[in-house]
């Protein structure tokens, strides 16, 4: 099907903007331009929102806590990893979707602005997800969670930060997770799968600017590890049921599914949707997009199912 009618014009208005391609900039310019770009979610009013910061492995790393206005608690726990290609990205764009799902599956959501590469390269980042969620577990009672009930989830870089933090809670024994997020995730550096070569161009993300992200992020010699590639680890059992969502028109489509894929294969439960008609970044499209607020819909239904307060 063609490109959603309702994003067209974001399209159109983008391609005549005259902003010149990130690839084209150093990272602290390309954030700039984001910054100044920063549009097109719904804003939820609602939730109770702090900033904090946590000990991590290098210094303090930010987090900003969304809890629900209404309840006693103690709510579930979602820590969320903002996308960027692991160069881009903060609180303020995570924020949108962080106030949504809070509201929606009714919990407490951890928003983590781990640190940036080339200034902070694989797996700097990682090391800071994961110091956050082992803070935000053993601050339960603080932060008025129940850590019977945690889940993580991230939006494309984001989302390869949550499927690698959801192995590693695995792998080193906990913290217990139910659920994992993964929307439109990296999972691979491959840069031949039909999807990054049919969709390359022309729809917001393109494959060059899935080179300039992997280049700043890793060295080639690391794109073998699972903790940069997560498609590349060798099991994927015991992981949480998940839920991943892919965009048609978007480079990254079918290495998210073939995550998904995997997943199910080692017998984790879990669901992948495709929205035929959209592009990368739609959870950030809400106010443009009917489709890409269904989305957002579903993704809150699948944590409150997950979590028990559905």
């Amino acid at each position: 099907m063609p490109v959603d009618a309702q994003l067209q014009p974001l399209l159109e208005l983008l391609a005549s903007s005259g902003a010149p391609p990130i690839t084209s900039l150093d990272p602290v310019s390309a954030r700039a331009l984001m910054a100044n770009l920063r549009a097109g979610a719904r804003v939820d009013e609602g939730p109770v929102i702090a900033d904090r910061t946590v000990s991590g492995p290098a210094g303090d790393v930010p987090v900003r806590t969304y809890t629900p206005p209404e309840g006693d608690g103690p709510f579930p726990l979602f820590v969320w990893f903002h996308g960027g290609g692991w160069v881009l990205g903060d609180l303020e764009d995570a924020d949108p979707i962080c106030r949504s799902l809070c509201l929606g599956a009714g919990c407490v959501v951890v928003s983590v602005d781990y640190r940036l590469a080339p200034e902070h390269p694989f797996p700097a980042g990682l090391d800071d997800c994961w110091a956050a969620l082992a803070w935000a577990v053993q601050h339960a009672a603080e932060l008025g969670v129940d850590a019977g009930r945690v889940a993580v989830g991230g939006d494309s870089a984001g989302g390869n930060l949550a499927a690698v933090v959801a192995l590693l809670a695995r792998d080193e024994g906990g913290p217990e997770l139910c659920f994992q997020l993964l929307v439109y995730p990296v999972t691979d550096f491959d840069p031949t799968t039909p999807s990054m070569v049919e969709n390359a161009e022309g729809y917001l993300l393109t494959a060059e600017m899935m080179r300039w992200f992997y280049d700043h992020y890793t060295d080639p010699a690391e794109r073998d590890d699972p903790r940069a590639a997560p498609l590349k680890a060798a099991d994927l059992a015991g992981l949480p049921p998940a839920l991943v969502l892919t965009a048609e028109f978007d480079p990254l489509r079918d290495e998210g599914e073939a995550y998904g894929r995997r997943l199910a294969a080692a017998g984790v439960p879990t669901t992948i949707s495709r929205y035929d008609g959209l592009i990368h970044g739609f959870l950030s499209m809400t106010a443009f997009s009917e489709r890409a607020a269904e989305a957002e819909v579903e993704a809150a239904r699948a944590l409150a199912a997950a979590f028990g307060t559905a």
